[in-house]
């Protein structure tokens, strides 16, 4: 049930305190998030139960990217919910992943979708009628959501704008002549990531390719740059959405440098390394809560 969904949203200045507000009134409904990435969150009597962005896999990019299941057992799925209310229980109903593991799937797509909207700010929102979608977790407060956001970004930070900057940047593989044996003692995670990395993917699209978590990546890729493994290709990309293969290659070796290649020294700060997920200017009639429904 909603509850207080004609109470207006009175400070809404950023999406936190959006969260906030729709926590105090015990709202359900989607917020639509507009900009590069982008998004909607999903919030059920105030709890955020979801969260979907291109910045970073959702829970059918996990769970096929990475082989945990197929695509005709998830095409069955979803044909057999065409509403999309009941995916998690079809999933769990023909034991295709267990009720704890797409629990656990579905907190680690949301928490994923907050960090990789955190690290852009949105063009702008608006709070929209809820709409069906996959998840199977309880919900988590806005406080928690915020609070984890931050300790990522913290665990990733070299420096202000760092972590944003990382997150857009396209990274190749160093030459490893001088390193015999460094990269089969790597951990096989780290040996997926450095063979995803080909000059051309950025951690996002290395992330869809290989089906795991962009945090979970990120976290690899400054691994690999602080042991010398890994180096940016070019400065930073703009704001366009990059084009790269999303297909993960087999794990091989790196492939030395090219002769004359450059190598920029470090990551290129950016402005936009920010918890907070703040908006930008409200548009009008948008940023304001949906008139009531006879049922809310």
């Amino acid at each position: 049930m909603t509850v207080g969904s004609e109470v207006p949203l009175a400070d809404s200045r950023n999406i936190p305190a959006l969260l906030a507000a729709l926590r105090t009134q015990q709202r359900s409904c989607t917020v639509l998030v507009t900009g590069t990435p982008g998004g909607s969150i999903h919030v059920r009597d105030g709890l955020v139960v979801a969260m979907e962005t291109p910045g970073a896999p959702g829970i059918e990019g996990l769970l096929l990217r990475s082989g945990r299941i197929g695509e005709p057992e998830w095409s069955a799925v979803r044909a057999s919910d065409t509403s999309h209310e009941h995916l998690a229980a079809e999933l769990v109903d023909r034991g295709l992943v267990g009720a704890g593991e797409l629990e656990v799937i579905s907190l680690s797509a949301l928490f994923d979708a907050a960090f990789a909207l955190s690290l852009a700010v949105p063009d702008s929102w608006e709070v929209a009628d809820p709409v069906p979608t996959l998840y199977r977790n309880a919900g988590v407060t806005p406080e928690r959501l915020l609070g984890e956001v931050s300790r990522r970004i913290n665990l990733l930070a070299g420096e202000p704008g760092s972590v944003a900057a990382l997150a857009r940047t396209r990274m190749r593989q160093a030459s490893t002549a001088d390193l015999p044996g460094t990269v089969d003692r790597l951990p096989a995670r780290h040996q997926d990531v450095l063979a995803a990395t080909d000059g051309r993917r950025t951690a996002r699209d290395i992330a869809f390719a290989l089906g795991r978590g962009l945090f979970a990546v990120m976290l690899d890729l400054r691994h690999l740059l602080d042991r010398g493994l890994v180096r940016p290709h070019a400065p930073a990309t703009d704001r366009r959405p990059s084009t790269a293969a999303r297909i993960a290659p087999s794990r091989t070796g790196p492939s030395p440098a090219a002769p004359g290649s450059a190598t920029p020294s470090a990551v290129a700060p950016s402005a936009l390394d920010s918890v907070s997920l703040s908006l930008p200017r409200r548009l009008p009639g948008r940023n304001s809560a949906p008139a009531p429904r006879p049922h809310d």
